[in-house]
């Protein structure tokens, strides 16, 4: 199991405070939402603490941009999740589901007999637009479409039953990881508008990049055995074996030089960008945008990385959620099928060392 895998990410830079308060509010949302019912299921999710992950990843974050990180990233969790039954090897009834949600995106109303992920997301959506830049909604836009049609192709991979090429591992995982999404909620929590030129300059799009690849990539290390177990196969050490015909522990050992190489690159490129801000010529106040913005980036993968390292969540017997049965207590979807029952669990204290992936 490589959970001793130890990668070179930068240091935890800042912690939000009121974690506290943010927690007690995140419980009420997934409450009033539906997202999350039942004891079972509200200790289960509880031991997650999506509100220490919104602390910790967006530093910035103060207030009800605190509270909407949190829920923002409880619905990532918990719709992710659903994903990992029969529904997740079902691509076309996968694609119809997640329609849904993307029709949600570009203005669809949830409707009254929404189920509890479109009523969560959809508050999400709308309050995370509001007040937003015109143009930092329409690339949001792009970015859940692109996470919720990604789940069907996740689906096909199940039913491959091989990993894909390194090329198409990438465009599915980076859709599926939802990485994009964080990055612009970041920058939403540091009202922070990134002027178009330097945005889309060669050094920041990489550095984007990087952050979005290396947080997927050490989850992809850390959850192996657990994607293997369910029959996962957008994870990096598989396709890595595959494509290179590595043993195990050549693979995990690739798998690092990877996140190692995307951690210099950013590094490098970040020590461009005063050069590349007197080019453009840009006020003050748009060089301190860029200066936060990097700081998000970095905040994010160092704050995501510590938060998966000590929750819950990955930490847990397999009794309290089945390695090869359904990853979730209750089905919240609206599939159109009627929903299996999980069978009874252990509790919570009962857990041991057992990886859930990470996104």
């Amino acid at each position: 199991m490589p959970q001793d895998i130890d990668f070179d990410l930068p240091p935890v830079s800042g912690v939000s405070p009121d974690p506290e308060g943010a927690r007690r509010r995140n419980l009420e949302w997934v409450r009033r939402t539906g997202l999350v019912s039942g004891d079972r299921s509200l200790d289960w999710y509880a031991s997650w603490d999506m509100p220490r992950l919104a602390a910790l990843g967006y530093p910035h974050a103060r207030g009800t941009a605190l509270d909407l990180c949190a829920d923002a990233m409880g619905f990532f969790f918990v719709f992710d999740d659903q994903f990992d039954g029969p529904l997740g090897r079902d691509p076309a009834q996968t694609m119809r589901v997640c329609q849904q949600l993307i029709d949600i995106v570009h203005g669809a109303p949830a409707g009254p007999r929404a189920d509890a992920c479109s009523r969560a997301f959809a508050d999400v959506w709308a309050r995370s637009t509001r007040g937003a830049h015109p143009a930092w909604i329409a690339r949001t836009a792009h970015e859940w479409e692109y996470y919720f049609a990604s789940h069907a192709h996740e689906a096909t991979g199940r039913l491959r039953g091989t990993p894909a090429d390194m090329e198409t591992y990438l465009q599915v995982r980076r859709g599926i990881a939802g990485t994009d999404l964080p990055l612009s909620l970041g920058e939403r929590a540091a009202d922070i508008t990134v002027p178009a030129g330097a945005f889309h300059s060669p050094q920041l799009r990489i550095m984007r990049q990087a952050a979005i690849d290396v947080t997927f990539m050490c989850n992809d290390v850390y959850s192996l055995e657990k994607e293997e177990a369910r029959g996962d196969m957008d994870n990096l050490v598989l396709v890595l074996e595959h494509a290179r015909s590595l043993g195990r522990d050549e693979a995990v050992t690739a798998a690092r030089n990877e996140v190692d190489r995307r951690i210099g690159r950013f590094r490098e490129l970040a020590g461009q960008l005063p050069a590349l801000c007197t080019r453009l010529e840009l006020s003050d106040g748009d060089r301190a945008a860029v200066s936060t913005y990097v700081g998000v980036m970095t905040a994010w993968m160092s704050g995501y990385h510590a938060w998966q390292t000590g929750t819950l969540r990955y930490r847990t017997a397999p009794q309290i959620v089945p390695v090869s049965g359904p990853g979730y207590f209750d089905q919240i979807l609206n599939t159109g099928r009627s929903p299996r029952p999980v069978p009874e669990t252990l509790h919570l204290e009962q857990m041991t060392a057992r990886p859930r992936r990470p996104r």
